[in-house]
């Protein structure tokens, strides 16, 4: 009896324990993303660990959201597609594609506390997506810390008291360069400025710094030529610093996104409140914004828009998934998605106020239309904006400034693509030695990344690096996230995914946001590629042609990650059970066991123990099938028990049911 009543106790406190776990599920969820009633702790999945607080979280997502394509690229789209009229279209997309798709993603992470690999238990036949995540975040991560490497370099250059691509008289120029400033020579005039714009053919000091120095640039992308020692070492830098942010995860990383998601907020007004001082911003500000309304019925302004959108917020990059996997469970990412394509979406139109207001000064300086000046990619970055700032007096601050946001910016963006394919990796394994030692993964993919990164500072570097930003992350993207929705409101059912969120947030999608993921999102994205495909022009160079060879190496590596989603496919149909085809179909999409959220105190509803959803599989933990086994021989003993014992006076046995989970 005793040992009865014992066993009973226990049993009764566990359930009071699950029941309160559930109940507290349900209640509202406070800022940091805990649940009240609950103990507060550090960590709410302490083997994974989570971030500090929701503000790390946020900054870490705008920092990889906002980077280098915010200030090189859409400035130069809204210019080329109608100015201000560009930017209707723009916040269409935002608000029908962008900030849907990014709220899909940060719950799907999010709900199951997994990268961009396990997160497809939801679906087991569809992981090849996780793994076509992983080979764009690969090919990404390998160029975008050469973009960073160069800047470091620009950034160490400008420690000067001239910078050293102001005038046309060092060994690297041409008879071609002509300055926008006087010559080196103390009474040298700018009235040579028009001698300069009346040749055919001029050359800035600039743009040979760039092409004769800092690449040394090769005829043909099949002449590698040497390696740019200066570069290779500001790579070295670059893949150290990378490392060393995120020698801890998420904790460290959360640190220091305090300052790199912040301050080129403040290098961009500082630039800012400058470049509207000068004299001739108006006018580049104007070309920036002036409404050119006729072209809104062009197909391909609204196809710029769409791409922006969907490239500009990192969707199918896999980065989202990852960042939102160390919430906490009850965390509102809802909330935080707005917040965040908010944020990314206004920071590229103030950046456009920045650049061409200097653009606009230049233009006026030179006599020339914004047009003559405008540039975008490496070409705004590293020629044209660069010679603007030896205009400006004090220019080596200005110059120190802007390449200090440009590496804020782009490491904002490599932290999350090396926690992407580092948590895939962890994740994917999952054993208590890997976790314990993620740093030497952190540091295994450093070295690759690094070594994989070397034939990018050769002196046919450039053309790789152009090859791979047009081709590695082009359409692949749109097809992964394609693939992505009709998964999980299609296949999963969205029905099951709207239960999902309602269950985390505690209260279900906003209608809009349900109709965008089921419909209007993947019409847009159908619409993107289409488009993609219609517009498709072979990449140059300036004048430079790619080879054939060269893009169909191009194309390769856009297949190679949309091409291991059937390969998965079909190999996980061919080992799942079934006798035929059509039931090893439906095994291979049916969501795996440990499906849902990963924590136990979560698992309610349809992912309790008792739920057909929730019954453990052979690596599940013991925890639930010993409970069960613990009733059974409970209630096993309490019929023994009614059997011998002696009734009461009024003959009968009183006894509370036990009471359910």
């Amino acid at each position: 009896m005793r040992n009865l009543k014992s066993r009973r106790e226990r049993t009764t406190g566990h359930y009071q324990i699950m029941s309160e776990s559930n109940n507290n599920a349900a209640c509202t969820v406070d800022q940091n993303g805990a649940v009240p009633g609950e103990p507060v702790k550090k960590d709410e999945n302490l083997r994974r660990g989570n971030w500090g607080n929701q503000i790390e979280f946020v900054l870490t997502s705008v920092g990889y959201a906002v980077g280098l394509g915010n200030v090189w690229r859409f400035p130069y789209l809204c210019y080329r597609n109608g100015g201000g009229a560009f930017m209707f279209p723009y916040f269409i997309m935002l608000v029908f594609c962008g900030i849907p798709l990014f709220f899909l993603e940060l719950s799907f992470g999010q709900f199951a506390s997994l990268g961009c690999l396990g997160v497809w238990k939801v679906s087991p036949m569809f992981k090849g997506v996780g793994y076509g995540m992983m080979v764009v975040s690969t090919y990404i991560g390998i160029y975008y810390n050469v973009v960073i490497c160069i800047a470091f370099y620009y950034f160490f250059m400008s420690m000067t008291n001239l910078l050293p691509w102001t005038y046309c008289n060092n060994p690297w120029n041409t008879p071609d360069c002509s300055g926008v400033v006087a010559t080196s020579r103390p009474n040298s005039s700018l009235a040579n400025v028009t001698e300069m714009l009346n040749r055919t053919k001029r050359t800035s000091p600039s743009e040979e710094y760039w092409r004769n120095y800092v690449l040394n640039i090769s005829d043909d992308i099949g002449n590698f030529g040497e390696v740019r020692l200066p570069i290779l070492g500001c790579l070295a830098v670059s893949w150290v610093v990378v490392f060393l942010c995120l020698i801890r995860g998420v904790k460290s990383s959360g640190k220091v996104v305090y300052f790199t998601a912040t301050f080129p907020y403040v290098v961009l007004t500082i630039l800012f409140v400058r470049g509207i001082t000068l004299e001739g911003a108006v006018n580049g500000i104007k070309y920036y914004l002036t409404p050119q309304w006729q072209m809104i019925l062009d197909a391909k302004v609204w196809g710029d828009a769409a791409s922006q959108i969907f490239y500009s917020l990192g969707c199918a990059w896999g980065g989202l998934i990852t960042m939102a996997s160390y919430n906490k469970f009850h965390n509102n990412c809802y909330r935080d998605s707005i917040i965040i394509s908010i944020t990314n979406c206004a920071t590229s139109v103030y950046a456009g106020f920045v650049i061409f207001s200097i653009l606009g000064f230049m233009a006026h300086h030179l006599g020339v239309e914004v047009s003559a000046v405008a540039d975008h990619g490496p070409g705004l970055a590293f020629v044209a904006y660069p010679e603007a700032l030896t205009l400006l007096p004090i220019s080596p601050l200005w110059s120190l400034l802007f390449f200090f946001m440009l590496i804020l910016l782009g490491l904002g963006t490599q932290f999350c693509l090396l926690e992407t394919l580092v948590t895939a990796i962890v994740d994917e394994i999952g054993t208590d030695w890997i976790i314990k030692h993620k740093t030497l993964v952190t540091l295994g993919v450093a070295i690759v990344g690094f070594l994989l990164g070397v034939p990018l500072t050769t002196q046919a570097g450039i053309y790789w690096l152009l090859l791979m930003d047009n081709y590695a992350a082009s359409f692949s993207l749109v097809i992964i996230s394609c693939i992505m929705c009709i998964c999980i409101m299609y296949v999963y059912g969205h029905r099951n995914y709207f239960k999902d969120v309602e269950m985390m947030l505690g209260f279900p999608p906003p209608f809009f946001f349900r109709m965008c993921w089921r419909f209007i999102s993947p019409v847009i994205i159908t619409f993107i590629l289409i488009f993609t495909v219609i517009q498709y022009k072979p990449i140059t160079y300036n004048e430079y042609i790619y080879p054939g060879w060269s893009l169909v190496i191009g194309f390769c590596m856009a297949l190679s990650s949309v091409i291991c989603i059937p390969l998965y496919a079909l190999y996980k149909i061919a080992t799942s059970d079934g006798s035929t085809f059509l039931e090893r179909l439906k095994s291979a999409v049916t969501p795996h066991w440990s499906w849902g959220p990963a924590l136990p105190e979560h698992r309610v509803g349809r992912y309790s123990p008792c739920s057909p959803l929730g019954t453990p599989g052979p690596d599940s933990s013991m925890e639930a099938h010993s409970l069960k086994e613990e009733l059974k021989e409970e209630e096993k003993e309490k019929q023994d028990e009614i059997s011998l014992t002696i009734h009461g006076s009024n003959g009968s046995m009183h006894s509370s049911p036990l009471p359910t989970a």
